[in-house]
């Protein structure tokens, strides 16, 4: 049977139809990602010894004779190399499993592309970069990246094994509280900065750097990931290859959206200091809770961009205030940083990092990301004393989750009256019809009976937005845009789910993978708490029975 093969840049070999098995010699001269650094296709033990990038073809020219090479080669690695987990990623033509080496039981990630799928959407060149710049990180030895271990392929499938990022991306962190603290925020936006004077120095421009594309590790450091987007300057000053050239005659652009510098959507051109935009960007995010761009199209987001169009909200810490606007300018060779030549000294002596030493940033404990409510009428922050769970994986059993919600909550004045009480079939029968003929919000809760409503401002970080919230039978938690009439969506309710009151106006309600920041402008914050606690004692009980 006739093999047909699509070879890709440096020697990715890609099948079009079924093949003969290969023998083990072609299968190694095709790798799918011919490592150009030795130890790309290295047990990770040997990792850290791997030459230079360059010196890597000179591999296999030893002094030893030819007949012995074979004896000192170490085996090319092959799925059955490894145990495979969960599915922890999936993108448009690959997807990331964790795995663990079955030879040393260590855990990496492995990321799994489609042949057929990179041919068709004519990723070859994504494919080979990544591969390319994932090389010379991993080789530099610079902290606060993802090393490429190993890669190897089969007749369908490519295989990069990567660090394994125990503990996701930096979004869902940011999410999961709302926003970071200043301690938070300053930590990890000084390791990225780190990680970009790496970049500045290997000449290479992520151009899509984003919370999505940091990951942390089980120390809870940062690793940056996906250099599919990245480029490869032959000198510092490198912003206009063929690369560009081609994305402008295409009207494309690199990177995502709301993170994008101004010059990739002009000039389609890009520098290091497009990196420096979006450090902008995430410390914004970081501390506020969304990214300064923002808006429900692409289109308006790049309009917003062009027009450098927004706005700091109540409460943003003026000292970061001050960084960012240096940083999110649209002339790329003004913003700070953007003229140092060795690093970047100048965003290391802003006043946002005082006290950070940048040397051992890589060695010191991180921060711990706590629930935080940053109070913009008195100035002062309200800081929850429950931690987010770092990890509540299926088959969590019931006695440690009996002990995570044994949380110091806040003592309040209990009501006079029981939402419960008296709640008889009957009584749940007449209310509901009360309820459907003369509550508008009757609509939204699926026809359960509403136990206590109210008007309260949700936080997203510094943002906040008038809702009313809606606690029912079931239980549920609805929360509605009263001037729009529309449901913004419900708290998950579940028997993690705790509340915290923290003065009479504010309160906290943790669910595993969020905490709400609620604040009651009737200053009645204890009745939620009291009354979101009773729902809890009687549907868990009622679960017990």
């Amino acid at each position: 049977m006739k093999v047909i093969e699509n070879v890709m840049p440096n020697g990715i070999a890609l099948q079009r139809a079924p093949a003969l098995p290969v023998p083990s010699s072609v299968n190694t001269a095709m790798s799918p990602v011919t490592v150009a650094a030795a130890a790309a296709t290295r047990p990770p033990q040997s990792h850290a010894a791997c030459p230079s990038r360059t010196a890597a073809p000179q591999m296999n020219g030893t002094s030893q004779p030819p007949q012995q090479q074979p004896q000192h080669t170490p085996a090319k690695k092959t799925p059955r190399d490894f145990i495979f987990g969960k599915v922890i990623g999936e993108g448009s033509f690959s997807t990331v499993y964790i795995a663990k080496d079955i030879h040393n039981r260590k855990e990496l990630a492995i990321k799994v592309c489609d042949k057929r799928h990179i041919l068709r959407e004519h990723k070859e060149e994504y494919i080979k970069r990544e591969k390319d710049v994932l090389n010379i990180v991993s080789n530099s030895g610079a902290p606060f990246f993802v090393k490429l271990f190993a890669t190897f392929q089969d007749a369908t499938r490519l295989y990069f094994v990567l660090t394994y990022a125990k503990h996701g991306e930096l979004l869902p962190h940011i999410n999961r509280v709302g926003s970071f603290d200043m301690a938070c925020s300053r930590f990890y936006a000084a390791e990225i900065l780190v990680a970009l004077e790496h970049l500045k120095r290997l000449n290479i421009v992520h151009r899509d750097l984003k919370p999505e594309n940091i990951l942390l590790d089980e120390n809870m450091h940062i690793l940056i990931t996906d250099f599919g987007s990245s480029k490869i300057m032959t000198n510092e000053n490198d912003t206009n290859d063929e690369d560009d050239r081609s994305r402008a005659r295409k009207n494309s652009f690199v990177g995502t959206a709301q993170y994008v510098s101004p010059e990739l959507l002009t000039a389609k051109t890009a520098s290091t200091s497009s990196d420096l935009w979006a450090l902008g960007c995430i410390i914004y995010q970081m501390v506020s809770g969304l990214p300064p761009f923002r808006s429900g199209s692409e289109f308006l987001i790049f309009k917003q961009i062009m027009n450098l169009n927004y706005e700091f909200p109540d409460g943003f810490c003026p000292i970061a205030k001050d960084l960012i606007e240096k940083l999110l300018v649209l002339e790329p060779y003004q913003r700070l940083g953007a003229t140092d030549e060795v690093g970047y000294p100048s965003i290391r002596q802003h006043n946002f990092f005082q006290g950070i030493d940048f040397e051992t940033l890589q060695n010191q404990t991180p921060p711990l990301i706590y629930p935080y409510h940053s109070s913009t009428s008195d100035n002062h922050d309200l800081r929850s004393q429950y931690r987010v769970p770092d990890n509540l994986e299926p088959g969590l059993d019931d006695r440690q989750m009996t002990r995570l919600l044994g949380l110091e909550l806040h003592e309040s004045p209990r009501r006079q009256r029981s939402l419960l009480s008296d709640l008889s079939p009957d009584e749940v029968s007449r209310r509901l019809k009360e309820q459907e003929a003369t509550n508008q919000f009757h609509r939204f809760v699926d026809g359960n009976l509403i136990l206590k409503q109210g008007l309260v401002d949700k936080r997203k970080g510094l943002f906040a937005r008038r809702r009313m919230l809606l606690l029912t039978t079931g239980p549920h938690l609805y929360y509605v845009d009263p001037i729009g009439m529309v449901l913004k969506g419900e708290i998950p309710w579940s028997k993690e789910l705790s509340v915290e009151g923290k003065n009479f106006k504010v309160f906290f309600v943790h669910t595993p993978n969020r905490t709400y920041y609620l604040e009651d402008p009737e200053f009645l914050a204890n009745e939620w708490c009291d009354a979101i606690n009773e729902m809890r004692q009687k549907y868990s009980q009622t679960q017990a029975t």
